[in-house]
């Protein structure tokens, strides 16, 4: 271990010893022990006998400390290591986000501990917290990499168990602000229930529990795909379990927290361990990373698979671009906004007290959100998907078979994506709409990409959900929550999906049989394609007349969803009585297709335009 290394170590555990101290803070109430910043009552040690000033002034003194160890660290990188940038650049980045903490902290004194600067506070104390165990874990891998398409499936996993970890970190912080950790007197259950009413009191508490729920299960997959599928990295197995066994015992103690009615041992503890558990998820995803890209010989320079050629900065932009998949984004886009509209009704004083300056800006960042979002999710399935779109006509185009990109940049310019769109649906909108855009991702690259695209002919049907969530996402973004309208919109754009997605399958299925990939028409072939299709299609008319009972729509949404509907069953009828014709089918399946496209374009446009017209009958 060099002494790089041992310094981010040494500073890592001074920074998790400082979360530590800094719920001790909390839970003795003393972040106004001393009520000025930078000193305390105006000089450099407390008043003797203040218990809570010094205990607010030995944190505040070891937030020093750090900032001198992280100013010693960008020296050792600028001297030892000066021409390895991928130590170099984040070192900075770590003597700006201490700044930046200490500003921070400055600010929660000078609000009060308001919940908002609380909660930012924690979320940078973990930023660097994550940043220490980058430096930690690269400093100790070679400074030039191999592998440069080594695959990083197992890293992915990691990397969302870390980001939901993150993300459960904040909601927990969300129940300190909101003084909500006791709105139950029971656990596991709250007042008897698992599913009790979300109100302005208790929505932060079920919602910290219901995300725990979420995370322990995606924490324990992650250690099952370890024990699996990297028996070779025992140093991965160990990481895995140990955030498991970790977890189990966080459980357990956030039960105390509520039985013992918030004893401080269990406060410091549980955001103690929060903080171990967040590490070594970033641990485990930094190590992945590392340990694949280290671990053969790697490409030649003359590699076929390396992009070649002159390139200039435009084609390099235009390639990046395309691996987000643009057209699919705005499909996605255009349900979020038609049902932030509809949500905006359920507002308090929504028929003349909206602000819709706010509401513009909020519709701005959650599309902006969305989009990084769908960009990280498409450019990772790019990724994953590479070896089969070289086999497809349609997609040998894209910009990893035509080897514009490097696989390993795509798969970390998706990463980044998310991690973007994770932090500005989380600071500009609420944490709800950021950790279901997280899920979002998610399901598009775990459960459908990686579990069900090459395994299943229903692999559509169940992976739809993950483009059924931006109507949702744009619902809990305006409310916070998520109300039955938006499971309907939800379950619209989920029925939607299958004749949508069939009728291009039917298209080019031939595409789908030379690579292999079990799509319906090629199982099942044309006629049962063509009668599924049908199905599909009277359940998405159903519900999207359930959608106008519930959510109380008018007029003009009926009108739209009757007509709208009949043309699309008339569509589905044509292509399913013609199934039995290779020629008519792909001909009826090409029209379907694109008619889908504008029957939810449309119907969405008709659920805003409603919103705003309410024509009752």
């Amino acid at each position: 271990m060099n002494r790089f290394q041992q310094l981010a170590v040494l500073t890592l555990a001074t920074a998790l010893g400082l979360v530590t101290i800094g719920v001790i803070v909390r839970a003795t109430d003393s972040g106004l022990g001393c009520p000025d910043w930078p000193f305390c009552y105006g000089q450099a040690l407390p008043p003797a006998g203040d218990a809570k000033a010094w205990i607010e002034w030995v944190h505040r003194t070891i937030a020093a400390v750090i900032g001198f160890e992280i100013v010693g660290l960008a020296v050792l990188a600028l001297r030892d290591h000066r021409r390895r940038r991928s130590i170099v650049l984040p070192t900075l980045a770590a003597v700006a986000l201490v700044g930046f903490q200490a500003w921070l902290g400055r600010e929660t004194v000078r609000l009060g501990n308001s919940g908002e600067s609380v909660t930012a506070h924690l979320a940078a104390a973990m930023l660097l917290v994550g940043l220490l165990v980058y430096l930690a874990v690269r400093a100790g891998y070679p400074a030039r990499l191999t592998d440069r398409d080594a695959s990083q499936r197992f890293t992915l996993l990691a990397a969302f168990g870390a980001a939901v970890t993150f993300a459960l970190l904040l909601f927990g912080s969300q129940v300190t602000a909101t003084d909500s950790a006791l709105v139950f007197p029971d656990w596991p259950l709250m007042s008897g229930s698992l599913v009790p009413p979300l109100t302005d009191v208790t929505s932060a508490h079920v919602l910290h529990r219901w995300v725990a729920a979420v995370v322990g299960l995606i924490v324990l997959a992650i250690t099952v795909a370890a024990w699996r599928t990297q028996r070779e990295r025992p140093m991965l197995v160990r990481l895995s379990v140990g955030a498991a066994v970790l977890f189990a015992i966080q459980i357990a103690i956030g039960g105390a927290q509520v039985l013992t009615r918030l004893a401080a041992w269990t406060q410091t503890l549980h955001l103690a361990l929060g903080a171990v558990i967040w590490a070594t998820l970033a641990g485990l995803t930094v190590s992945s990373y590392y340990s694949a890209r280290t671990a053969t010989a790697g490409l030649a320079a003359d590699d076929p698979r390396t992009p070649s050629g002159a390139r200039t900065s435009g084609d390099t932009v235009r390639a990046y671009i395309a691996l987000t998949k643009p057209r699919i984004i705005e499909l996605l886009l255009v349900t979020t906004v038609p049902a932030m509209v509809l949500a905006t009704r359920e507002l308090p004083g929504a028929t003349g007290g909206v602000d819709w300056a706010d509401w513009a800006a909020l519709v701005f960042w959650t599309m902006l959100g969305g989009t990084l979002a769908a960009g990280s999710a498409n450019a990772i399935n790019c990724y994953l998907d590479r070896d089969i779109d070289l086999l497809m006509t349609r997609t040998r185009r894209r910009p990893l078979p035509a080897h514009e990109v490097e696989p390993e940049r795509a798969v970390v310019f998706g990463l980044v994506l998310g991690v973007i769109s994770f932090g500005v649906m989380a600071w500009f909108v609420n944490l709800v709409a950021a950790f279901l855009t997280l899920l979002a991702i998610a399901f598009y690259v775990f459960v459908y990409t990686l579990l069900l695209k090459r395994s299943t002919p229903q692999n559509i049907v169940i992976g739809g959900a993950a483009g059924a969530l931006p109507p949702v996402i744009g619902w809990a973004a305006v409310t916070g929550n998520v109300g039955v309208p938006a499971l309907l919109l939800f379950a619209l754009v989920f029925y939607w999906t299958p004749p949508h997605f069939w009728a291009l399958a039917l298209r080019i299925r031939k595409d789908y049989a030379a690579a292999g990939v079990p799509m319906l028409p090629v199982v099942k072939g044309i006629a049962e394609t063509t009668r599924q299709i049908g199905l599909y299609t009277v359940l998405m008319v159903a519900i999207s007349l359930m959608l106008w009972a519930v959510a109380r729509m008018g007029a003009i949404y009926l009108g739209a969803a009757i007509t709208l509907g009949a043309i699309f069953l008339w569509h589905a009828y044509g292509l399913w009585r013609h199934g039995a014709s290779e020629e008519a089918s792909t001909a009826g399946a090409i029209r379907l297709y694109r008619y889908s496209i504008s029957y939810l374009s449309l119907l969405f446009v008709a659920v805003a335009i409603d919103a705003l017209v309410v024509i009752p009958l």
